[in-house]
């Protein structure tokens, strides 16, 4: 039998499971969602809501574009985020690329965006970031490539999306550096967290926020 072939039909089998598995049926509809991420499993004392589920913070960065963006931007749709930097040769690329999957499978779609935030907010500028947004054919009306405060950008990485378990203060020396995405919901919760260089944690993601955007029809 064809190798390629084979290996397609293990992944179509994994992507059927994983979408099984978030399903339970009554009368033919699927009614379960996705589990929230509450900030005392990370020992995290940050926002929540009223029934104290962890909600990312309040933010302020700059796009590609020169616009500035705000959480309030962002309510009435899902979000995936990831956190890079323009000169990196290791793991950015990946994830980038990755992350270009699932732009371009939501692509259009209003109810999905993406933050893609820099680590290194010191040479990564507005013309530097619109430079790098050309690679992957985003549309900033989609997928913004941020920047910011550095400490800013960290404390959103550590506390609010609760991508990288490191500690440090955004200060000149301190750097962050994860793998992570996170898939946040309309109301500001983080419904996920994966592995960004992980085709097959990404396929699970994508899943995922397929339940998610499900949810919001019913």
């Amino acid at each position: 039998m064809n190798k390629n072939f084979v290996n397609a039909l293990l992944v179509a089998t994994e992507i059927t499971i994983l979408l099984l598995g978030y399903m339970r049926f009554s009368g033919g509809q699927q009614v379960r969602d996705l589990p929230y991420f509450e900030p005392i499993e990370k020992n995290i004392q940050q926002s929540t809501d009223a029934q104290h589920r962890h909600i990312v913070t309040d933010f302020s960065l700059t796009d590609q574009t020169g616009k500035t963006i705000t959480r309030k931007d962002f309510e009435n749709s899902i979000t995936a985020i990831n956190f890079f930097f323009t000169t990196c040769k290791g793991i950015c690329p990946r994830m980038n690329s990755q992350m270009k999957r699932v732009y371009d499978k939501y692509k259009g779609n209003p109810e999905v965006q993406i933050i893609s935030h820099t680590v290194n907010p010191e040479n990564d500028s507005v013309p530097v970031l619109a430079e790098y947004a050309k690679r992957y054919d985003a549309n900033a009306n989609q997928w913004h490539f941020v920047t910011g405060d550095k400490a800013q950008l960290y404390d959103l990485a550590r506390k609010s999306y609760m991508i990288s378990d490191t500690r440090g203060n955004g200060g000149k020396e301190d750097f962050v550096h994860s793998q992570n995405f996170a898939l946040i919901d309309k109301e500001g919760h983080i419904r996920g967290i994966y592995n960004g260089t992980d085709s097959s944690e990404v396929d699970r993601m994508m899943v995922e926020m397929d339940v998610l955007l499900d949810s919001y029809k019913k």
